[in-house]
Formats: C-alpha cells, sequence, structure tokens
C-alpha cells in the first residue's frame, strides 16, 4: 500500500512538473509573440561595392547578435534595404521612399557624405533619424542637423595630428591632395588653419578622374619644390593615385606621404597588398584589441565568404566596425523609446535616447557626443613590408607620443620609432628639392642701344655678373612664376647684325637657345621657324607726329558750347513758355489779342526776348506773372553758362597733329623715319615712299631730334613704328608729339597696319609655349599689368591729352547739366496752367450745367467762343472802360436816357469800331445782370448795345 501509493505520487508529480514546464514555455511563447513590435529601420547604400557588402554583412550580424543575446525585448528592428547606386539623388529617393512608402522610424546609412549631405535635409524634414557610420566629412554639422548622428569619426578631427606630425619634422610647406568638390574643399580649411605656419598648397582631382588625369596632377606636383604629400581622398581613387605616383618615381628617397585616416584604415581592403606603398605614414583613429573583436573577426569571415563566393582574404574593416556598433546601438534606442507613448514624436523621442546610448562595442567605447563618435587618440603608422608598424600616437593633451617609450620629446623627428621613408631610405628627407623639369633654361635676349626699358642687359666688367632688365623681361618672369611648375632662366645677349631680330630667332630655331624673349615682334615668317607666345604689347603700325597750336576759327563755334539735345530742349521751352504766357494774357491784355498771327508773333517775341530781358510787354496776370519769373531765372543760368563756355571755346587753344595723311606726306616729299633693323622700313617702302624719304633712328632721344628738326632741317615730318615704342617716345613728350592712326584719301587704298605685337619665341612645338601664353594672359589681366607698365614706361595720362579726342567737345554743356531746371520751369508752368483752367472752368460753370446749349461738343464751343473774348470784368477792362466813360470820343454815353451815336474818327478802323461798340454792348448786359428785372433802364442799355453791333457790321 505504502508503496503503491509512494509510486502514485511519484507519477502525479511528475505530470505536475511537466504540465508547469509545458505552461511556461507556452506562456514565454506566447508572450513574445503578443508583446514584441515591429520597427521598421531602412538601410541606403551602394550594394553593387564590396564596401557595402562588408558592412551590410556587419549590420545583419549586429541584429542576429543583439536578439540572441536579448530575447526579452519588446521591440524587433525590421530592415528594408535600398540601393543608391552611387548616386546622390538615387540615395535621396531612396530615403524619400523609405520614409513616405515603408514608413520606417530610422534610416542607416549611406555610404558617402555627399550622399549623405543631401539624404540627411529629407531626413530632417520628416523628423526620422540619420545614422551614418561611413560620411566623415566636416562639412555634415551634427548641430545643423538634429537628426543626423554620425557613428563614425569626424575628419576634422585629425587635422591636429597631422599637423603635429608635419611640425615636428620641421617641413615648412606641403601640398595636401583633396577631392574637387565641397566635401574635400572643407577639409582643406580644417587642414589649413592647422598648420598655420606652414605653407599648405592644394592640389583638387576630381572624384571620376581617370589614369591620364591623375598621371597629368601628379606630373604637375613632380615639377614643383615641395615633396610632403597630404592625400585626403576616397580610399578607391587614392591607392590608384598611389599606384600612379609610383610608376613615375614619386615613391622614392626624398617623397613624403602623410595618409590620412579613412585611406589608413582602408589599407588592406580587398586584400590590397602593402608592397606598393612602402615608406608611407599615415593617421589612423585607435580601434583597441578585445577578445570581443577578435570573435567578431572570425564569425564575420565566416559568414562573409559564405555569402560572397570572391570573399577570401577579405577583412572586416574599422567601418565594418561601426556598422556593427551603429545597429546595435539604434536596436538598445529603440527598446527605450515607447512606440505607443511616442507615436507621433517618435522621432524626437528616438534621437534623444540614441544620444543617451552607452557601451563598450566592437570598435571600443560607443559613446555620443553632440551626436557624434570622438575619438580622442590617434595612431601613427609606418608602411614596413607587408605591415602597418605604429610609430607613435597623438592625444589632445599629450600631442605625439613615442609608440615605445609612451613619452614625448621635443627633439625634431624623435618623437617617432625610426622610420622607413620611401625608397627604402633612412634619410630623413628636408620635404623639398629641386624640380626634375625645373632646370635652367638658357634664354637668348637682344642687346639693343635704344629703347633700353623694354630689354637691357648688362654685364659688370669686374664680377662678370650679367643682370637683364625691362619691360619685357618682368613680364617673361613674372609670367614664369604663374606656372604649374619651377622654371629658372639664365639670360644671354646677343647683339644682332644691324639690329635685325631675325638673326636671334634663327639662333632659337638652330637649338643655340631654349628660349627667345624681348620685344619680339610676331610675324609670319618667324613663325615658320619657332612658335611665339600670346601677345603681350598693344599690336599694330601707327605713326607720330608733332603738334601744332591752331585756334577754334570754325565759323559755327558759337553752337558748339552747348549740346543738340540741350538746344532742341532749350527752343521747345521757349515755344511752351511764349504758349503758357499767352493762354493767359490773352482774355485781360491786349497786347496779346488781335488777328491770329499778330498773337502768334507776339507769343514767340515776348518768350524769346526773355534771353536778353528785352521783352516790353506788360503781363497783368498773376498765373503768367509767376511762371515768367520762373523762367527768367532758368534763362538766366543758361545764358551765363553759354557766355562761360563760349569763351573757353573762343580763347582756348588746340592742339592738333601737323598730318595725317600718308598720301599728302608722299606727295610732299615729306621724310618719314623708321627704326633702325626692324620691318617697318620694308612696310614704308610698300606704301610707295622713296628711299630718299626714309631715316632711321636707334632711340626714342634720336627720334626726338628729327622729330624736332622737321624735314626742311634734315630731319622728318612723322615717325612710323609699332605702338609699344611710338607709346613710349610720345609718354615722354606729349606735349609735343601725338600718335595718330594713318589715313589715305583714295578710295578703295587702306593697307593694313595690323601686327601680331611682341611675344616670346621657343623652339617648335615646346611644352612651355601653351603654358607660358596661358600665364601671360594671367598677367597682362591682372594688377601686375598695371605696376610693370607705370614702372618701365612712367606714363601720366593726365599730362598726355589725346589729340584725336574732341576734348573740348567732353566740355559741351548738354541737358543732364539743367534737368533741374528745366524740371522747375515745367512743373511750375502745368501748376499754373492747372490753376487758369480751374478758375476759367468754375467761373463758366453755368455754360456747362445749361441745358440750352445742347451736346457736350456745342459746350466745349461756346467755352472756346467765351475763352476768345475780353475778360471785361478783368480790372483791367474796368478801369479802361471808366477811363472812357469821359473819354469824347467813346460813341456810347454813360447814361442811358441820353443814347445816341456819336460819330467816330475818320481815322478809326472798322474792325476798332466793332470792339469798342461790342464793349459798350458788354458793360449793358453786365449791368442788366446785377440790377433788378424790373429796371427798364438796363433793358435799354442792351437794345442799345445790340442795334449798335447791328449797324457796325452792315457797315463793314
Amino acid at each position: 500500500m505504502t508503496n503503491t501509493t509512494t509510486k502514485t505520487l511519484n507519477i502525479f508529480l511528475s505530470y505536475f512538473v511537466l504540465f508547469l514546464l509545458g505552461f511556461v514555455v507556452m506562456d514565454v511563447g506566447l508572450g513574445q509573440n503578443t508583446t514584441s513590435d515591429e520597427i521598421k529601420v531602412g538601410v541606403v547604400l551602394d550594394l553593387k561595392t564590396n564596401f557595402s557588402k562588408i558592412c551590410l554583412t556587419s549590420i545583419n550580424m549586429s541584429l542576429s547578435d543583439f536578439y540572441q543575446t536579448h530575447p526579452h525585448y519588446r521591440t524587433r528592428l525590421a530592415l528594408h534595404i535600398r540601393d543608391s547606386m552611387e548616386d546622390i539623388v538615387e540615395a535621396s529617393v531612396a530615403a524619400y521612399d523609405l520614409i513616405k512608402k515603408e514608413q520606417v522610424s530610422a534610416i542607416i546609412g549611406p555610404r558617402s557624405s555627399m550622399q549623405a549631405e543631401f539624404m540627411i535635409k529629407v531626413a530632417n524634414k520628416f523628423q526620422v533619424p540619420t545614422i551614418t557610420f561611413s560620411a566623415t566629412s566636416p562639412l555634415l554639422k551634427s548641430i545643423d542637423n538634429p537628426y543626423f548622428v554620425r557613428a563614425t569619426i569626424n575628419d576634422s578631427f585629425q587635422v591636429e595630428a597631422i599637423a603635429a606630425i608635419v611640425k615636428s619634422f620641421g617641413w615648412r610647406s606641403v601640398v595636401a591632395i583633396y577631392v574637387d568638390n565641397e566635401i574635400g574643399k572643407e577639409i582643406m580649411h580644417s587642414l589649413s588653419d592647422a598648420l598655420e605656419d606652414v605653407e599648405v598648397q592644394r592640389s583638387a582631382i576630381s572624384q571620376e578622374a581617370s589614369d591620364d588625369q591623375i598621371l597629368k596632377e601628379l606630373y604637375k606636383l613632380k615639377t614643383e619644390q615641395t615633396r610632403v604629400f597630404v592625400i585626403n581622398i576616397d580610399s578607391s581613387l587614392g591607392f590608384r593615385f598611389l599606384k600612379k605616383a609610383r610608376e613615375i618615381g614619386m615613391m622614392e628617397e626624398g617623397y613624403v606621404w602623410l595618409l590620412s585616416n579613412g585611406m589608413t584604415h582602408m589599407m588592406r581592403d580587398n586584400g590590397r597588398s602593402l608592397e606598393t606603398m612602402q615608406g608611407l605614414l599615415g593617421v589612423r583613429s585607435y580601434v583597441p584589441q578585445s577578445k570581443e573583436r577578435e570573435d567578431f573577426s572570425l564569425r564575420w569571415k565566416r559568414k562573409f565568404n559564405k555569402e560572397n563566393s570572391a570573399g577570401d582574404g577579405t577583412e572586416p574593416n574599422v567601418f565594418a566596425l561601426w556598422a556593427y556598433d551603429s545597429v546595435t546601438a539604434l536596436a538598445m534606442a529603440v527598446e527605450k523609446t515607447n512606440t505607443k507613448t511616442y507615436i507621433k514624436t517618435y522621432g524626437p523621442h528616438l534621437i534623444e535616447a540614441l544620444s543617451d546610448i552607452e557601451f563598450k562595442g566592437v570598435a571600443g567605447e560607443f559613446k555620443l557626443i553632440n551626436r557624434q563618435l570622438e575619438s580622442s587618440t590617434f595612431e601613427i603608422i609606418n608602411v614596413v613590408g607587408d605591415e602597418e608598424r605604429i610609430i607613435g600616437s597623438w592625444t589632445p593633451s599629450s600631442g605625439l607620443v613615442n609608440a615605445q617609450s609612451n613619452k614625448t620629446t621635443l627633439l625634431l623627428g624623435k618623437r617617432f620609432l625610426p622610420v622607413i621613408w620611401p625608397g627604402n631610405s633612412t634619410v630623413f628627407p628636408k620635404g623639398w628639392e629641386i624640380p626634375t623639369s625645373g632646370k635652367k633654361i638658357k634664354v637668348g635676349v637682344p642687346v639693343k642701344k635704344g629703347f633700353l626699358n623694354f630689354v637691357e642687359i648688362k654685364t659688370d666688367p669686374i664680377s662678370k655678373v650679367t643682370t637683364t632688365t625691362g619691360y619685357a623681361i618682368d613680364i617673361f618672369e613674372a609670367a614664369l612664376k604663374k606656372l604649374p611648375y619651377s622654371v629658372i632662366p639664365q639670360y644671354y645677349g646677343y647683339e644682332s647684325p644691324e639690329n635685325n631680330y631675325n638673326h636671334l630667332v634663327q639662333q632659337l630655331y638652330e637649338g643655340k637657345w631654349d628660349a627667345v624673349v624681348g620685344d619680339i615682334t610676331i610675324t609670319a615668317n618667324r613663325s615658320l621657324y619657332v612658335d611665339f607666345t600670346l601677345p603681350y604689347s598693344e599690336s599694330g603700325v601707327s605713326m607720330v607726329v608733332p603738334l601744332r597750336d591752331n585756334k577754334n576759327k570754325n565759323a559755327w563755334v558759337f553752337l558748339q558750347p552747348w549740346s543738340l539735345d540741350l538746344w532742341v530742349t532749350t527752343g521747345c521751352f521757349f515755344v511752351v513758355i511764349g504758349f503758357v504766357v499767352w493762354l493767359f494774357e490773352h482774355r485781360v491784355n491786349t497786347d496779346f489779342r488781335g488777328p491770329p498771327h499778330h498773337q502768334i508773333g507776339t507769343s514767340f517775341w515776348f518768350s524769346f526776348s526773355t534771353m536778353n530781358f528785352a521783352h516790353r510787354e506788360k503781363v497783368v496776370s498773376n498765373l503768367a506773372r509767376f511762371v515768367v519769373v520762373v523762367w527768367c531765372f532758368v534763362v538766366l543760368v543758361l545764358t551765363q553758362s553759354y557766355t562761360a563756355n563760349l569763351t573757353s571755346f573762343l580763347t582756348v587753344q588746340r592742339l592738333q597733329p601737323s598730318a595725317t595723311n600718308v598720301e599728302d606726306l608722299i606727295r610732299n616729299g615729306e621724310s618719314v623715319g623708321y627704326q633702325h633693323g626692324t620691318f617697318v622700313r620694308d612696310f614704308l617702302r610698300n606704301l610707295n615712299f622713296s628711299e630718299t624719304q626714309l631715316k632711321s633712328f636707334a632711340s626714342a632721344e634720336e627720334c626726338d631730334d628729327l622729330l624736332s628738326k622737321g624735314t626742311g632741317k634734315g630731319g622728318i615730318a612723322a615717325a612710323f613704328d609699332e605702338v609699344a615704342y611710338l607709346k613710349d617716345i610720345v609718354s615722354h613728350n606729349c606735349s609735343k608729339y601725338a600718335m595718330v592712326e594713318p589715313s589715305f584719301k583714295t578710295v578703295g587704298f587702306e593697307p593694313s597696319f595690323k601686327t601680331a605685337g611682341f611675344g616670346f619665341a621657343f623652339p617648335k612645338n615646346s611644352p612651355m609655349t601653351k603654358d607660358v601664353s596661358i600665364a601671360i594672359l594671367n598677367v597682362t589681366q591682372g594688377k601686375e599689368m598695371r605696376r610693370i607698365e607705370n614702372k618701365w614706361f612712367n606714363r601720366v595720362t593726365s599730362e598726355c591729352p589725346d589729340p584725336n579726342s574732341d576734348d573740348l567737345s567732353s566740355n559741351r554743356l548738354s541737358v543732364s547739366s539743367f534737368w533741374g531746371l528745366f524740371l522747375i520751369a515745367g512743373v511750375a508752368s502745368f501748376l499754373a496752367l492747372l490753376v487758369f483752367v480751374a478758375l476759367f472752368l468754375y467761373e463758366h460753370r453755368h455754360t456747362l450745367c445749361s441745358n440750352s446749349e445742347g451736346s457736350i461738343w456745342r459746350k466745349l464751343k461756346s467755352l472756346f467762343r467765351i475763352f476768345d473774348e475780353k475778360d471785361t470784368r478783368s480790372h483791367i477792362f474796368k478801369s479802361s472802360a471808366v477811363h472812357n466813360a469821359s473819354s469824347p470820343i467813346t460813341p456810347c454815353t454813360p447814361s442811358p436816357s441820353n443814347v445816341q451815336i456819336r460819330p467816330l474818327p475818320r481815322s478809326m478802323s472798322l474792325n476798332r469800331e466793332f470792339e469798342l461798340r461790342r464793349a459798350c454792348f458788354s458793360m449793358s448786359e453786365e449791368r442788366f445782370r446785377t440790377q433788378p428785372k424790373h429796371d427798364k433802364q438796363g433793358e435799354s442799355d442792351i437794345e442799345f448795345g445790340a442795334e449798335s453791333q447791328r449797324e457796325v457790321k452792315q457797315t463793314q
């Protein structure tokens, strides 16, 4: 019984335990299935690149490892992967698609900084956190992008370490090689600031540069003196660059190559061998070795080789480590963020949680400061054999530290372990060398007897040191400084027979010189044997002639003080003012009445007589007086200005060329000069000058002497030469001579006076010809050209007027000088006209408002008829009426009771009689209006006035 009971109890307990275990298992399973939330996360990478495949393997491993370690977490990250196809726009489109279509809560990626710059803006707009583990550009600032997290090292952190290395070795100049875009330029600004006492030369290269473009840039760098190169470009482009540098001998002794953080970390990418990078230095952010990192690397290799058939030998780089840690941090932040509570504000809370995440990852301590990973330590490595040897380190607090002693030393170059330099050399590079193509070139220079400001070569008889100076030399040396490589000229003088530069050019053709520099004219014949640069001087042949005094005796000189527009404007205003005054005076002033031709003549006479204030007509209207006062002020200013300017035109003497026509010189047998040994002699012979008319000169002084004598005294009437020489002559004698363009009277005979100007000569197909030509353009178009010209020619343009220019005509007065006065006169006239029209319409408003007149046209005709009549109510005519009442010749008596028509004097014309009788009628009509209607006497006056008018008409 006891055994049976015991056995039964054991069986029961066994079933009970199994039941409990099953319930627990079911409860856990159900709990996992019902409480886990899926959080969508986007991944944007260049999926076809090996870099992205490496990082994507790390991302998948991070998710698997994290949730295997944390199975009780309520959230799960679900990845949605998009291919950015190595394109900036595609990356932004992918991000937009993930946000709008998949409604992801965060985005991981992209690969490059250029892609990230645009993609971040999309994510910021929708408040979706973006975590990048490979975009290192300092241009991407987390402060300006609140939803941007940089889980990698900012490139700007490394510049202090690079600067410390450069300064440690005492190099005074470096060449910084960067990608030619905004991302690359930004790091250059940081590097230049860090290397404040070091000259930083820049070498920009396109991200899509071909091998030929890389070689071209390398050859240019090879010709410069600096031998220290800091390279900060994309790793794939960077290692192509280093490969080509090795091919052309730039990895030999004397060169220094310093790689940035990104390139140093990627040295072994794709199983790359270090044999081609011997002697290179590099900086890289410190990633501590750990058991977790070793375990991760082993598992990563197995997974990557399984997923990628060509994965043998591939190692997880530092970006793969940061990708792993980034996903881990994001999974932890998502778990801390309550998705149900923060549905509408999930992005801001997620970014806040992500900023607080701290843990020890496979790449070391993961801690975000201002939403970006920081590294306080950089290792300094030296590539020796197939090994990356750590020779030192750098920290912000201690600076450079010897890797072995862990102590800082101040000795030059002794802060590191012994360095193996390119070429397997242990010799400390000084950082500069005389460039291989910067060899000294032999330059032929003409020995001149005149015009020494163009080129002059002197040899000290004691020291035998040759000194070359002049306008041409300064331009040549300024152009050499603009070249992308160093050229050191050595000058050799050459005295051409008869001062003919063809012999000098022949010497260059025969290989005696590497270049010929001086005032060498570019001609077609010389171009057959040598190559010329672009000209550095003005081109063409012109002539210089003496100046002669010539007073201005033109019969129409009185028109010259004013420009045509001022004459026309003034005339128009005279007409307008005359019309306005007539308008105001016509009804109240008998001087402005009468037949139409008389009124027009009076108006013009009155207006134009204001020029000398000789108008005799009395102005009675206040509006007219106002306009006339303003106009008289304008006329006063105009006349005084005209008088002053005319005086200047009549008294100032003008210097004019003594000759401008070549045919006159030939026909009159005048002698002309040319510079000895130049092609100008043949040029003059082609113009039909006889041999006896030609005289040569060797210097500006000799030319001055010949021109001063003139043909009659054995001199010359004109000197022909190239523009540059003639300007030199005139600049020293601008009060005596003028340079004029030769002209011809014969129609159809216009010989060309054009030449190509002065240039520098090089042997045929010399590569320097094109480079120096470009450099000449940079010099001649800049401020340096003006400085050189002022140095050698001392031109003072204010003291050397151009006789060809109409300098007096430039002093003509124009409307622009008086537009303010005309504006005042015009506004005054316009305002007065408005007041007059307003008063007139108001006074005769009964005519406009009356219905008896009918149409508007008839009303306007009535107004015009009234305007044409005298304004008898004016005080002028009232006073005249009172005077006429006591006059014995008045045809109407003041008392209507004694109405009688008195005979008029025979001398009075019918028109005058008509005017007087109409005045009487108007007075009677006015009296009738002002008296009561029952006033019979007023009615009699009106009848009398009408009868008088009828009598006058019958008489007419």
